[in-house]
């Protein structure tokens, strides 16, 4: 993989956000040993000067108790031929099994975090978190928590510094 500029692969990113929702294309990978989690939420922008990539996770996710261990995590992009391998990452736990093995996909060493990245990935973002909160649902548009949190469960938000941005060559 090679170095590019922190903003080099925005639109991409931001691409597969917006319009790939659930299939997606964005594997955040947390924990040292690496566990894939889908994500169809998140932002990219400038915070306290900063460059940020900010995610969200649910406290009952696996994902939530390894992201906080490690204090790290990477986002990979994935092209629409692994959108079956996101799909799983997104409904099935790594508490119940290995999603890296299931899935195919091989790990990579982080070059910046010590939180690992997928080998297929066409874009890598490594992000160190430098601010955490929670969502309060007091706080937020009575549309939104009747559609999202029904069930409470309100996401945690990650501030992840964006330490380093990489693409396959």
């Amino acid at each position: 993989m090679k170095k590019i500029g922190i903003f080099d692969a925005f639109q991409e990113t931001v691409k597969h956000l917006y319009e790939k929702q659930g299939a997606g294309g964005l594997l955040l990978i947390a924990g040292f040993k690496g566990n894939p989690m889908t994500i169809g939420w998140g932002t990219i922008g400038i915070i306290w000067k900063i460059p940020i990539f900010t995610v969200l996770v649910r406290p009952s996710r696996y994902t939530h108790e390894l992201i906080e261990e490690s204090g790290a995590f990477s986002v990979n992009v994935l092209s629409d031929e692994y959108a079956e391998q996101i799909l799983y990452c997104g409904s099935h736990s790594g508490r119940d099994g290995d999603k890296i093995r299931h899935c195919g996909f091989s790990l990579e060493k982080g070059h910046s975090i010590s939180i690992p990245h997928l080998k297929q990935a066409s874009v890598v973002y490594e992000c160190r978190i430098v601010h955490r909160n929670n969502v309060i649902g007091e706080a937020l548009k009575e549309s939104i928590y009747a559609h999202y949190y029904d069930q409470g469960d309100l996401h945690t938000l990650y501030f992840g510094e964006i330490l380093a941005v990489f693409r396959e060559e």
